[in-house]
């Protein structure tokens, strides 16, 4: 499922779907320390969401440096937008799996 946010500047943001493979990635990239960091961890998921920025494609992030290199391209105040259709998607997921 794509999902494409909207934030306050305009700016189309697409996210991707993180699988199971991606979280396993993640917590490999980060260490033992960040991956057991919860708010850390709520960044680092909502990052690694993000697909494209205004059709400008954002590859998944390798390194906790580009991790924090699409946080601040976002910037703080697009992050609740993502989260929130983070949420959303993940509901309506939970509902098709369950047959509703």
């Amino acid at each position: 499922m794509t999902e494409i946010v909207t934030d306050k500047n305009g700016r189309k943001i697409q996210l991707r779907r993180v699988g199971v493979l991606e979280q396993l990635r993640l917590f490999k990239m980060l260490g033992p320390g960040l991956s057991e960091n919860v708010p850390y961890m709520r960044g680092a998921y909502i990052g690694a969401a993000v697909a494209m920025i205004d059709d400008v494609p954002v590859p998944f992030p390798a390194s906790e440096a580009a991790l924090e290199a699409v946080l601040e391209k976002i910037g703080l105040e697009t992050m609740p937008f993502i989260a929130k259709a983070m949420l959303q998607r993940s509901d309506a997921e939970l509902a098709t799996e369950a047959g509703n």
